[in-house]
This record gives structure tokens, C-alpha cells and sequence, in this order.
């Protein structure tokens, strides 16, 4: 995107500010108000690449992209938390309901408090199609329930990475995986169940502002 000053530095985190479907883009309205200038920002930036625009979340609905994990191609969990609330899963579920899409909320637990950045996504990251690495213990026993109703078999972090985002991890694909060098615990587990992982030193851009690889890419295509 091109620079602008109503831009914060939180918006290095792109995947926050809006969600691509099959069907166009939803506009985010972050629940941390210096973000809430991000989605106009990749609206504007998405007309020009011809990506049409599903919808725009608007107040008092707050949504981020990181509480929004794809289970399928038609079903969408997103986390109940501080950053996203209760009206903005609605309006995302009334856009995407008439596309057959099945919209699922999951109660993120109270954490740190609302000044933290506790995402569904600091929580679970999907590695394949059937395959989570989770915080298990800090997820709620409905959405261990309901992943686990869909076939997904879980890898732990270890606890006492938790702290330096081990459960950020990107998936690139056929079996390859991105995530931050210093969780070498939680990555000795990702290569043991048979990841080919590559790693990279995150200790200010990721560990410092809470923002992992995922929360670093923004990909605006699915296949």
C-alpha cells in the first residue's frame, strides 16, 4: 500500500484490516481505534488489482481479521473477543450467509485484558486442511469440541512459549511452514510431526508488537 499518514505502525500487521472471500473483500473496523483507518486504506488498494468488494463492517460491529480462521471454503470460525464483538460477527454473517458460507463465533477467554492483543489466531493456527497447532489450554472447550467434531488433530505449543507467539505460524503449503526461530521447543514438534519448517529471527518485528508471520502477509487470493 502507499504511505499515508492516518497509517499507524500497527498496520505493518496487515492481515488484520480486511478479509478476502469467493466473493470479494469485507472491510475490517479494528476494535484498537488507531486501526480503524486500515481497511478504507485496502479497499482502496484492492480496486486497483480488480478485486471487488464484498462489504464493509461498521460501527458499533468490530471485527479483525485475526480472530477469523477458514475451516473450509465454507465455513468460517471467528473469535468472540475484545478486538472483535458480537455485532461485527453478525454483519460478517449476514454477508456471507446468502453465499452459503457458514459463519461459527468461539469465546476467546479473557487473557491479558483488553489492552492486550489476543487474537483466535494467537490461539490456533491451521497447518493443513486437517491439521491445528494450538494453545490448547487457552482455548474454550466448544472450539476444541467443534474442531475436533471436523476431523482436525491437534500439536501443542509448548506452554512456556506462549509468551513469544509459538502458535503463529504460517502455512505456505504443501507441507511447509513459517514460524518465529525463537520457539525452538514448539518447532522441534512441528519437524517431528513431519513439517519441512523454516524459521526466522522475530524478536522486534513479531515478539515486540505482538504480531507474528500470519499477522505480517495479508494474501488477497484463495485457492
Amino acid at each position: 500500500m502507499p504511505p499515508a499518514p492516518s497509517l499507524s505502525l500497527d498496520a505493518v500487521y496487515t492481515h488484520d484490516a480486511s478479509l478476502p472471500t469467493d466473493y470479494g473483500l469485507i472491510v475490517m473496523r479494528p476494535g484498537k481505534p488507531n486501526r480503524v483507518p486500515e481497511g478504507p486504506h485496502h479497499a482502496s488498494l484492492c480496486k486497483t488489482l480488480d478485486i471487488p468488494l464484498l462489504g464493509q463492517i461498521t460501527s458499533p460491529g468490530t471485527t479483525e481479521a485475526g480472530d477469523i480462521v477458514w475451516l473450509n471454503s465454507k465455513t468460517l470460525l471467528i473469535g468472540h473477543g475484545f478486538r472483535t464483538n458480537g455485532d461485527g460477527i453478525q454483519q460478517i454473517r449476514d454477508l456471507l450467509s446468502p453465499k452459503g458460507v457458514e459463519v461459527l463465533s468461539a469465546p476467546l477467554p479473557y487473557g491479558p485484558g483488553p489492552s492486550a492483543c489476543l487474537h483466535l489466531m494467537s490461539l490456533i493456527s491451521l497447518l493443513d486442511e486437517k491439521t491445528a497447532l494450538v494453545d490448547l489450554p487457552w482455548l474454550a472447550v466448544e472450539t476444541v469440541e467443534l474442531l475436533k467434531s471436523r476431523g482436525f488433530t491437534f500439536i501443542e505449543i509448548d506452554a512456556s512459549e506462549r509468551d513469544t507467539l509459538a502458535c503463529n505460524v504460517l502455512a505456505l503449503g504443501n507441507n511447509r511452514l513459517l514460524a518465529i526461530e525463537e520457539n525452538k521447543k514448539t518447532n522441534a514438534r512441528l519437524r517431528q510431526a513431519g513439517f519441512d519448517l523454516r524459521t526466522f529471527p522475530a524478536a522486534e518485528l513479531c515478539i515486540n508488537g505482538s504480531g507474528g508471520p500470519t499477522c505480517l502477509t495479508r494474501p488477497i487470493l484463495r485457492v
